[in-house]
């Protein structure tokens, strides 16, 4: 799996995955905890050979928060893909231009499963990650301003599906199936407001970096994952909506549903 360092460098958060059941998308993993955890904060590959299920991510995460008295927030908590019987783990930061972007990981239910020629194939790998992923950060905005077009009439018939906006943490469900949160959330939001409003489908980052009502951060807001972790939550957890790129710094909204949005205040 690939996990995105997110812009306040405390937590890790998966936006690919492959070869479990579920893909975990959005998932979250603290910075220093775990294998994961341990390699962002050392910045240097960690690769573990045995090891038992006492170290099973998505248990230790809901056992801490339980523990916490946040039982509240765990049915926002996307469940990690981690192996139930993870024996062999290897850990490997994603780095480039000296900046910690992230951390590629896999795992394996067998005992001594990756060697040293595994953790030098992966080096070279997440070197290749890192470089894509700076270049994403540093790629400039589109400067042209969203296409006019025609109006987009808003899909009829049906139900409307009742779409809830968390202003205390950028939380979104779906009916009563949690989608996402934080910058995600709120830039999910703004883009269905914008629909709702104006029947607008064409956006671009530019202006989504100036929309203090995101609350992007000041520093490496990495809007460019945010939007495919978006992307990729909406194709696995929402027939009706869908979000596609159009070209450099712009995207489009696909709706097919009619929807309402309604805004629960902090």
């Amino acid at each position: 799996m690939v996990l995105a360092l997110d812009a306040p460098g405390e937590r890790l958060y998966t936006i690919a995955s492959r070869g479990y059941e579920a893909s975990g998308v959005g998932s979250e993993i603290p910075i220093g905890v775990g294998v994961i955890g341990v390699a962002a904060v050392q910045r240097t590959p960690i690769r573990i050979n045995h090891m038992s299920s006492d170290y099973a991510y998505g248990r230790a995460i809901r056992e801490t928060a339980e523990r916490g008295g946040m039982g509240s927030v765990l049915e926002t908590l996307i469940p990690f893909p981690g192996l139930a019987d993870s024996r062999s783990q290897l850990a490997v930061p994603i780095v480039a231009g000296g900046k910690l972007h992230g951390v590629l990981y896999v795992e394996s239910p067998e005992d001594f499963r990756f060697r040293y020629d595994d953790e030098d194939a992966l080096v070279a790998l997440a070197a290749q990650l890192g470089m894509a992923m700076q270049a994403l950060e540093q790629a400039a905005d589109s400067d042209e301003p969203p296409p006019a077009g025609a109006p987009r009439i808003p899909p009829s018939g049906g139900v409307p599906a009742i779409v809830r906006h968390y202003g205390a943490d950028g939380s979104v469900f779906i009916g009563d199936d949690y989608l996402i949160k934080g910058v995600a959330g709120c830039i999910f939001r703004k883009l269905l407001s914008d629909y709702a409003r104006e029947q607008r489908t064409e956006f671009t980052n530019r202006e989504l970096r100036l929309d203090a009502s995101i609350r992007l951060p000041d520093i490496a807001d990495n809007l460019e994952a945010r939007l495919i972790l978006l992307e990729r939550r909406l194709a696995e957890r929402c027939e009706f909506l869908r979000i596609e790129k159009t070209g450099r710094g712009r995207f489009r909204l696909r709706v097919n549903r009619p929807f309402k949005l309604v805004d629960v205040p902090a």
